[in-house]
């Protein structure tokens, strides 16, 4: 299992030894020649969230070392913290709630350039009490989110709008990425939930887990996720963060491979999840693009809805003139990187 899992790698330190290269020194492997660069790239969740199995299968199938990237993958409490580290200059590049990043632009003149995106988001608030199966059924309840400013009270924030209820209406308990978990121990009945977090929870239950409603279904255009880089960072070092999405983009490709689903999910137990759960939700991901595999996953359309809620729910402050969206992103970056991942096929 693990010798499938890395083969890439271990090929690469093979030719490493038999070449007799050292870590530092320039290489060529797949066409590409360059001394190896080093990033420091943030998830979101201890452990994990399910959107971080892209950066990993990436990092621990070889496709970031392939385009001569080291890459260290730290995982955050919350997005929102992950980007304050990269605004600080602590990391490179995080992956982080797009609402945070489109306020933290607008209301603090942040810099943060989103250069990938995941458009479709996978957000759900759950039950386990089945009478608890409408949004109107949730005011007065105990609801699980990360943290009460952090991407799921955000979520449910925006669900609730459907019913006419707000984050006023519920008690926000925060649990990081334990929603799940709490939820298996009856801690409490309702939570805002990732797809992956199903299977966990029906398994360890025993039974259905009642859907009180999907964040596609009430906000059909919308945005979940930004990979940022600081601007003045990503104008000096531009070509490794094209080397990272180029890494991404491989590790996209070899995760929606049925063959490859194995390997995927031993890897993505990074997540705390059984990899049999893993092989559970993973079709759904995929079904879903939540990892965009043909565009850059920033399209005006969705990037601006996001932008235009901020605007009206009050996370941008009253009297400041939002980001504008040729600031928020810069696609250019993910054009290079497919362009490099092709020619390297």
């Amino acid at each position: 299992m693990i010798a499938a899992r890395s083969a890439r790698r271990l090929l690469w330190e093979v030719l490493r030894l038999v070449l007799g290269l050292a870590a530092s020194q320039p290489f060529a492997i797949g066409g590409v020649d360059a001394a190896e660069q080093r990033l420091v790239l943030a998830v979101p969740g201890i452990p994990p969230i399910f959107l971080s199995v892209l950066p990993y299968v990436a990092d621990r199938e070889g496709f970031f070392g392939k385009y001569g990237l080291s890459v260290e993958i730290k995982p955050f409490d919350t997005g929102a913290n992950a980007a304050r580290a990269v605004l600080a200059g602590q990391i490179d590049a995080a992956m982080a709630t797009t609402p945070i990043v489109i306020a933290m632009d607008s209301n603090a003149n942040a810099s943060l350039v989103g250069i990938y995106g995941l458009e479709s988001p996978d957000w759900l608030i759950g039950s386990t009490d089945p009478k608890i199966a409408a949004c109107t059924d949730l005011k007065g309840t105990m609801v699980g989110v990360d943290a009460v400013a952090a991407s799921r009270a955000i979520a449910l924030r925006q669900m609730l709008l459907v019913c006419n209820l707000s984050l006023a209406d519920v008690t926000l308990v925060g649990l990081g990425s334990n929603v799940g978990a709490a939820m298996i121990a009856g801690q409490l009945k309702v939570g805002v939930l990732h797809l992956d977090d199903i299977p966990t929870i029906e398994r360890e239950l025993g039974h259905p887990l009642t859907i009180v409603m999907r964040f596609q279904d009430a906000r059909p255009l919308d945005h979940i996720n930004m990979l940022v880089a600081r601007a003045d960072k990503l104008k000096a070092n531009r070509d490794a963060y094209v080397r990272l999405l180029a890494g991404l983009i491989d590790a996209n490709r070899f995760l929606r491979d049925p063959e490859n689903r194995d390997a995927v999910a031993a890897i993505a137990t990074v997540t705390g999840r059984s990899e049999e759960d893993i092989k559970a939700a993973l079709p759904g991901f995929i079904e879903l693009d939540y990892w965009p595999s043909d565009s850059a996953g920033l399209s005006r359309d969705h990037v601006q809805a996001v932008i235009d809620s901020e605007v009206a729910t009050g996370g941008i402050k009253p009297g400041v003139t939002p980001v504008a969206y040729e600031e928020l992103v810069d696609t250019t970056v993910w054009k290079d990187a497919r362009e490099m991942a092709e020619s390297h096929r």
